[in-house]
């Protein structure tokens, strides 16, 4: 494999960069706030593949310098030795990020983390999960919020809805860009809190992410095709938590997307907490119908538009954790449930570019 494979592609992205450039400092632009993110992830990522480009010519022509000079000095020919392998892996790194991005990559997101089989346990498990994606997201840098939230009787979460938000242009460091191959159903096996005689109980708790809504006018809702409810707020129990009708249901009524928010103390605020899931809930509906009728619906092994799908299992008696879409497997939960999930992460981000580069090969 020689850079010369991608001089076309990369030729075509400095042209691309140039007009990027001019897209930034135009006034106009940064009157479209959507816009101007789009323009930057776009300039952010292209930026890096050019980086890695001119990396790679560089280290090309070092290569030829030192095999020149190799017959004259043996110190050259060990160089030009080390200078072949850092080359291949340079050449390697822009073959990746050639491959075409989720253009989803740079959003931040929303994410869902319900309880499914095992009640009482698959809620707690449900607080488990909260708190290890709250630790990755401080270890990326990343802003963590609470949207809403339905406690168990023994402090797990029956629902909880959270957005993540991400400071970075770029990308390869957006939230979707990670998070997005957390969906579906996480499966756990340990003896529950409620187990009184020790035995090993397998329960599930299901994730929904969905991309979120840069601008609210990236998605129109006609607020004539909306119902909107408002009751008292509940907690563990169903007891009522405050005196006032609070809580908003929004019921999307086309599609039959449903939004609750009780967190807030606020009408207003739930209202807007709720219109904010259901712009991501319809946007990723969006995408996804695009795609069908595309008929380029990607499922590759790695992120599959079916939220059902068990895609992880967190075993506690032996502390191991197994992603079944990758073959990735450890023994450190404990580290993993503390925040430690970037491993687990980028077993599926490889396991994708590999079906990506696979797609690519067949369709050349």
């Amino acid at each position: 494999m020689s850079r010369a494979e991608f001089s076309d592609s990369v030729s075509a992205l400095r042209t691309e960069y140039g007009e990027l450039q001019d897209q930034l400092v135009d006034p106009e632009l940064h009157s479209n706030a959507a816009l101007a993110k789009k323009v930057n992830r776009r300039y952010a990522e292209v930026s890096q593949i050019l980086a890695a480009d001119d990396r790679a010519a560089a280290l090309e022509d070092d290569l030829e310098a030192a095999r020149e000079l190799a017959d004259e000095d043996e110190a050259f020919a060990a160089e030009a030795e080390s200078l072949e392998t850092e080359l291949a892996e340079q050449i390697e790194k822009l073959r990746r990020l050639l491959i075409p991005r989720d253009p989803d990559d740079g959003r931040d997101v929303i994410m869902e983390i319900k309880g499914g089989e095992g009640g009482e346990e698959s809620a707690l498990f449900a607080a488990d999960l909260l708190r290890m994606y709250t630790h990755y997201a401080e270890e990326r840098g990343w802003k963590i919020e609470l949207l809403d939230k339905t406690e168990s009787d023994l402090g797990g979460y029956k629902n909880v809805q959270i957005a993540v938000k991400s400071s970075s242009s770029d990308p390869a460091d957006g939230v979707w860009a990670s998070l997005k191959y957390e969906g579906g159903v996480h499966r756990v096996q340990r003896v529950p809190a409620t187990e009184s005689q020790g035995r090993i109980h397998t329960s599930t708790t299901g994730v929904l992410v969905f991309p979120e809504v840069d601008e609210p006018e990236e998605i129109q809702i006609d607020q004539n095709d909306l119902k909107i409810d408002v009751y008292r707020s509940s907690g563990p129990g169903g007891q009522s938590v405050n005196t006032t009708d609070s809580a908003v249901r929004i019921t999307h009524l086309p599609t039959g997307i449903v939004v609750s928010m009780q967190n807030e103390k606020s009408q207003i605020q739930n209202r807007a907490a709720a219109m904010r899931v259901l712009q991501a809930r319809l946007l990723a509906r969006q995408q996804e119908e695009k795609a069908a009728a595309e008929a380029d619906q990607r499922a590759s092994q790695i992120r599959s538009m079916d939220r059902s799908e068990r895609i992880r299992t967190y075993n506690f008696p032996e502390n191991r954790i197994a992603d079944h879409r990758t073959g990735y497997k450890a023994y450190n939960l404990d580290a993993v449930l503390d925040g430690a999930l970037g491993p687990v992460i980028e077993s599926a981000v490889l396991a994708d570019e590999e079906a990506r580069l696979a797609e690519l090969s067949d369709s050349n």
